[in-house]
């Protein structure tokens, strides 16, 4: 069983009709060494300047990415060598999991992480019992929206999650 912290970033706000442009993931584990980055070539002829200009991308740079599918491959690859099975999908809100749950079935017609994700805002609000605590004061550090750092801080920010409320995760 792994729990994996997974993040990206994007030129628009749906997949398909957009594209992801940037991909990070970590094994959630106490030593957060296992990772995974890659960038993405852009799907469609749709693009939102602004949604680039929040990754530091320009439209240029994206085209000059690797191929979707190639990337997907190796991501799956990578899961099942660092993860290996029952991998449980983490990300801090329904973002992510909307653009990797679509390229996974587009490209490679399966999801390793299957049908389900765990959004950390929500778990965390259920360990509070406060439904509106800030989820953004247990991050330490904000990185500019590059998804593996973003994704280590979602991974820390679960570890802490795991030490001050007793929240069980086996690995």
């Amino acid at each position: 069983m792994s729990w994996i912290s997974v993040d990206v970033e994007a030129d628009g706000p749906i997949p398909g009709d957009f594209s992801m442009v940037a991909l990070g993931a970590v094994i959630i584990e106490p030593s957060l060494q296992k990772t995974f980055y890659a960038r993405l070539h852009p799907i469609s002829e749709k693009w939102m300047p602004d949604s680039l200009k929040i990754c530091g991308f320009s439209r240029e740079q994206t085209l000059r990415f690797e191929r979707p599918q190639s990337v997907l491959r190796h991501f799956a690859q990578w899961l099942s060598v660092a993860g290996g099975k029952n991998l449980y999908f983490v990300s801090d809100n329904g973002f992510d999991w909307q653009y990797v749950n679509w390229y996974f079935y587009h490209f490679l017609g399966f999801n390793p992480f299957w049908y389900s994700s765990i959004n950390l805002v929500s778990l965390f609000l259920g360990l509070k019992k406060n439904m509106y605590s800030k989820f953004k004061h247990s991050k330490k550090k904000s990185y500019g929206h590059n998804p593996l750092e973003d994704a280590l801080a979602n991974a820390r920010a679960m570890l802490k999650m795991k030490h001050l409320y007793g929240l069980r995760i086996n690995w």
